[in-house]
């Protein structure tokens, strides 16, 4: 349930009434403001077409200066409202838009991975000393807390919705936080592997040296499960993709054999990062088309359309080459370890 609340100016009030009525939400109504020349609309969704008045409601007030939207999530109404659920059903068919929060909720929950700060530096460095001391210790439990608290996920979403939204701003911001993220991930490890050298008989470390079609599969699911909770608007779910998949285990690993002088194990590292990457982004950007996260204008969709088009293109090219190089180079493979098969 959502509650829409709008302050607008009294001279779109027909414009405005006739858009609530179009997109029938559960209980509405108007009230003045102390701002003689304002208006306030209210309106709880219980059932979908929260975004579909939101998207009308910027469409009227947009050339005027004195006007906002707030989106408040709605825990529980009394009386308990009555959902037609066919009526819903069918609505919900029409529009794919069933259990999709809305376009402005993603926006917020996703873009605070395109946001470089201080806090977003120093959880990298320490999950990276985190997760190269338990990959060099074998201990598990420490590389599981170095993928819980690295917030390398967030900017690769961020990526994928630009992409969806034909954001560029968002898009570069992201591209450049996921970069950054992973470079700091990367130099910390081979600083530490040039200071301590690896443990070649670490299960954990060695197996962030296999990459495989499972690899590729783990990764694509990850992607959808982790761009369907973003969409769904239940994002603490988001904790069991970063174990599921995560990606500073494998640039901590690749940044270790690099510092150690371990070329061949460096290689096969930075190819399951790059399968993580590219399939994660591949499977999110089809999530949000699944489930139309699209710009609000429609030569904004066209645009955005295109740029999809071209990078999903550009992303199944390179997932192609990285599966050619997994079938025909022994990357797929655990050596053998003391204890692994224990």
């Amino acid at each position: 349930m959502r509650l829409i609340e709008a302050v607008f100016p009294n001279s779109k009030r027909d414009q405005v009434e006739e858009a609530v009525k179009k997109h029938e939400p559960t209980h509405w109504r108007f009230s003045a403001t102390e701002e003689e020349d304002n208006s306030v609309l209210r309106a709880l969704f219980v059932e979908e077409g929260a975004q579909g008045l939101v998207d009308a409601l910027q469409d009227i007030c947009e050339k005027d200066d004195k006007w906002r939207i707030i989106v408040l999530p709605v825990e529980a109404t009394v009386p308990k409202p009555e959902v037609d659920e066919e009526k819903d059903d069918k609505k919900s068919e029409k529009n794919g838009r069933k259990n999709v929060a809305l376009r402005e909720e993603i926006y917020d929950d996703v873009a605070d991975g395109a946001e470089l700060s201080l806090d977003f530096f120093i959880l990298t460095f320490a999950s990276a000393i985190v997760a190269a001391l338990g990959l060099n210790a074998n201990n598990i439990a420490a590389v599981i807390g170095a993928m819980v608290i690295a917030p390398l996920l967030g900017p690769i979403l961020a990526i994928s919705l630009g992409v969806a939204l034909g954001d560029t701003k968002l898009l570069l911001r992201a591209g450049r936080n996921a970069v950054a993220g992973l470079a700091v991930g990367f130099v910390t490890a081979a600083f530490i592997g040039a200071m301590f050298g690896v443990n070649m008989d670490s299960h954990e470390l060695m197996s962030r040296t296999v990459a495989g079609i499972d690899s590729v599969v783990l990764a694509l699911a990850a992607g959808v499960a982790a761009a369907l909770s973003i969409v769904a608007g239940i994002s603490s779910a988001l904790v069991g993709v970063m174990v599921a998949v995560a990606l500073l285990p494998p640039a901590t690993a690749a940044g270790l054999f690099l510092g150690a002088g371990e070329f061949g194990s460096f290689g096969r590292s930075l190819l399951l990062l790059t399968v993580n990457v590219v399939c994660i982004m591949i499977a999110a950007q089809g999530v949000y088309f699944y489930k139309d996260v699209r710009p609000r204008k429609w030569f904004e969709q066209k645009a955005a359309d295109r740029a999809l088009r071209i990078n999903l293109a550009v992303l199944a090219a390179l997932l192609l080459f990285l599966v050619v190089i997994i079938v025909l180079a022994p990357t797929g493979s655990m050596p053998d370890v003391p204890g692994s098969g224990d």
